[in-house]
């Protein structure tokens, strides 16, 4: 079977940096054991497979090593395959997932993402958490999915040199590291994920709906610009929409050919 294959720079408007994800438009998902397999080989935080639904389509994503219920950059990257490859007339695209259906738009040179909000609640930090940022942080709090350790400045974020093992070992399998941004950055954080097999991801549209919420409320604004200070970096524009989060980011094509499998 010959498929399809997109690589894409997300949340950036510069190739090389953002986030990168593969996407691969398919008639419909192979074994998961295929898919998982896939992704590995692609070797990237995330591979997107994305199967046709009437006018909207289905979406999965798998990391090298778990599938995983939300991802921000590869959504953005699946939206920029479909409307600028796939059917460049389409103004949005629908994407039915493990999170429920996401939206997304065209917005001028970007597009918006309508995600679920992730609320997080403080909570006492425990002692391996600090001893794995290497730092204590001002404050902890936590949802389901990621714990979120607040830092004094941006410059504690940006040098921050944590122990990855240390990390996989968490009761969560994510760690976002924030801190108020400078300048005209409101926020910025990064995140670890080990146990999903990506020691940091580069930009992370998920952990935002977490970041936004938390933020929105502490700096009084419902709108607010977000960078991820990872090697590679990026940045997305955040709005808080009730129970939803808007992330608005840009894309760009890197690589485009065809798969055998």
């Amino acid at each position: 079977m010959r498929v399809r294959l997109f690589h894409v720079d997300a949340f950036t408007g510069q190739r090389f940096r953002g986030n990168p994800a593969a996407v691969m438009p398919l008639e419909d998902f192979p074994a998961d054991a295929v898919m998982q397999e896939i992704a590995a080989e692609n070797n990237l935080s995330e591979t997107a497979f994305i199967v046709p639904q009437d006018d909207d389509y289905r979406l999965r994503w798998f990391t090298p090593s778990v599938e995983v219920p939300l991802c921000g950059h590869a959504t953005l990257a699946s939206a920029a395959v479909v409307m600028e490859r796939l059917h460049p007339e389409r103004q949005r695209v629908t994407f039915h997932t493990a999170s429920g259906a996401l939206i997304v738009k065209r917005a001028a040179t970007a597009y918006v993402m309508d995600f679920p909000a992730r609320p997080v609640a403080p909570l006492s930090a425990p002692p391996e958490l600090a001893a794995a940022l290497g730092v204590t942080p001002v404050e902890v709090h936590a949802n389901d999915v990621n714990y979120v350790a607040v830092l004094h400045d941006e410059r504690a974020v940006i040098e921050l040199s944590p122990d990855i093992a240390a990390i996989a070992r968490l009761d969560r399998s994510g760690l976002i590291v924030t801190a108020k941004g400078t300048g005209d950055r409101d926020i910025v954080s990064r995140y670890f994920t080990p146990a999903r097999g990506v020691a940091e991801d580069p930009v992370t549209g998920s952990a935002h709906c977490a970041l936004a919420p938390f933020w929105s409320q502490r700096l009084g604004k419902s709108e607010l610009r977000a960078y991820q200070a990872s090697r590679r970096g990026g940045e997305m524009t955040c709005r808080i929409r009730g129970q939803r989060v808007e992330l608005e980011g840009t894309c760009v094509f890197y690589l485009e050919g065809i798969a055998d499998l």
